[in-house]
């Protein structure tokens, strides 16, 4: 065996010995800490929600009993959890512009990095306030430690006694079945879902990535068994930014339902449709040639419709994503934001668009896969396309930034006790962007990494 080999082996031999030495999955943090419930009550793999989990949160996170309201809790129990990662990784992009000696500017190379990391601090903190008021706050950081308020609101559930009446306000994910801030992926490039921020080339149009919390006021309803759901919120079209730094009077709303029906022993199925509609300040008062924040006027429109299906056939189950985006074609022209990107195209009065600017439109298609071999192991692999259906500009190739996305992983979870979780990562990220390398070529960019996801 060559030296490479046996450093490898010996260190597979002290992972299966380290990991394999932990105690069995129980619960989560937080919340298992409140009922005493396991881990696989709740949660599909930590920190995917299952069925029941689904029901528990739109419940407002509680059973519907006694345990439900402060007054009744230990007085030692204190609703908190922190998550972060340490991790290594390796990362690679192609078709680098860099410098060389015969000038700036003139060529093209593969940068590729390895090393050791950890990501940002999450401080999670949610419950009831008092039975049908329920509340969660998330400070989170970046790996520097500069912290922002990633979600922060206040509910009332079951007004006058009734399922279908439940109001949400503050900043909040959108109502997605598939939701990113439980996403299983981490790698730079599928730790988020590229269908809910795919933005075309050209366009300006930051708003409309329905993956980001949003500031707003929700409405929930649901049956008793949780198998109908219906939601529509109301938010300001800032993206999730406080202090509406945009257009200080454009909104957009984002409207979900989704029926769950049963198959017997496959289990729950669940099939819905969301509506992301809504407009954005294209214009910004300006001063010594700079936009004002919260000047914004000129909105135009945009939009987002999809279509969703969870389907479950015994350890393995499937994720499925279509969605149709549209932008103004103001948005498409590369206006919309410069707050963000100073000196970038702002709709002043007499301003006139080339003959050859588009509305943009694009769909997005998105599988991913789980075979959940047990409760403390899941296999997980997705696959992304993104395909314009009509580019920003006559003068953009017809295939211009689509996207093709590949993520192949596991997660091996030992621990996940009533005080805390801990998950074994390991994932590998492909993607290709086509055209946009600076010859015009195509681009990719790939993604390893392999670390510890624990939480307290």
């Amino acid at each position: 065996m060559t030296p490479s080999r046996r450093s490898l082996a010996g260190f597979l031999l002290f992972a299966f010995l380290l990991l394999g030495s932990f105690q069995s999955a129980n619960a989560l943090p937080a919340f298992a800490r409140k009922y005493g419930l396991r881990c696989s009550a709740c949660h599909e793999a930590w920190p995917m929600l299952n069925y029941f989990g689904q029901k528990f949160k739109d419940n407002g996170y509680q059973l519907m009993n006694d345990r439900d309201a402060p007054i009744w809790q230990n007085p030692g129990y204190w609703p908190v959890t922190f998550r972060i990662i340490p991790y290594w990784q390796r990362q690679s992009t192609d078709k680098n512009s860099v410098d060389t000696p015969a000038g700036p500017n003139t060529g093209l190379a593969k940068v590729t990095f390895t090393g050791f990391n950890i990501t940002g601090l999450d401080f999670h903190t949610g419950g009831t306030l008092e039975k049908n008021i329920s509340f969660y706050v998330l400070p989170s950081s970046d790996e520097t430690g500069a912290f922002h308020f990633e979600q922060v609101f206040g509910r009332l559930d079951n007004l006058f006694g009734s399922p279908w009446l439940n109001v949400k306000l503050g900043k909040f994910e959108l109502d997605n079945l598939l939701s990113e801030k439980r996403i299983l992926t981490l790698t730079a490039i599928s730790g988020v879902y590229q269908t809910y921020h795919f933005i075309p080339v050209g366009d300006a149009n930051i708003f409309g990535q329905i993956g980001d919390n949003q500031l707003g006021v929700e409405w929930m309803g649901h049956s008793v068994n949780d198998r109908t759901r219906l939601s529509a919120s109301l938010f300001s079209s800032t993206d999730g930014n406080v202090d509406s730094p945009y257009g200080s009077n454009s909104y957009s709303g984002f409207f979900a339902a989704s029926q769950a029906f049963d198959t017997g022993r496959l289990g729950v199925q669940r099939i819905g449709a969301y509506a992301m509609v809504g407009e954005a300040a294209t214009s910004y008062l300006t001063s010594a040639g700079t936009a004002l924040p919260s000047t914004g006027t000129g909105n135009k429109n945009f939009s987002r419709v999809g279509f969703i299906g969870q389907f479950y056939f015994g350890k393995f189950d499937t994720q499925v994503v279509t969605q149709h985006g549209h932008d103004n074609v103001w948005f498409g022209a590369g206006f919309g934001n410069p707050i963000d990107n100073p000196g970038g195209p702002n709709n002043t009065p007499g301003t006139v668009l080339p003959a050859t600017a588009r509305a943009p439109s694009w769909n997005g298609f998105l599988v991913e896969n789980h075979y959940v071999y047990s409760p403390q192991l899941i296999f997980i692999q997705r696959s992304e396309w993104e395909r314009m259906s009509q580019q920003a500009s006559t003068t953009f190739a017809s295939n211009l930034g689509n996207i093709d996305m590949y993520t192949f992983g596991f997660r091996y979870m030992p621990i996940m006790t009533s005080r805390a979780g801990f998950a074994w990562h390991n994932e590998y990220s492909w993607l290709r962007s086509v055209g946009t390398a600076p010859d015009g070529t195509d681009q990719t960019s790939s993604a390893l990494i392999s670390g510890f996801d624990f939480d307290f």
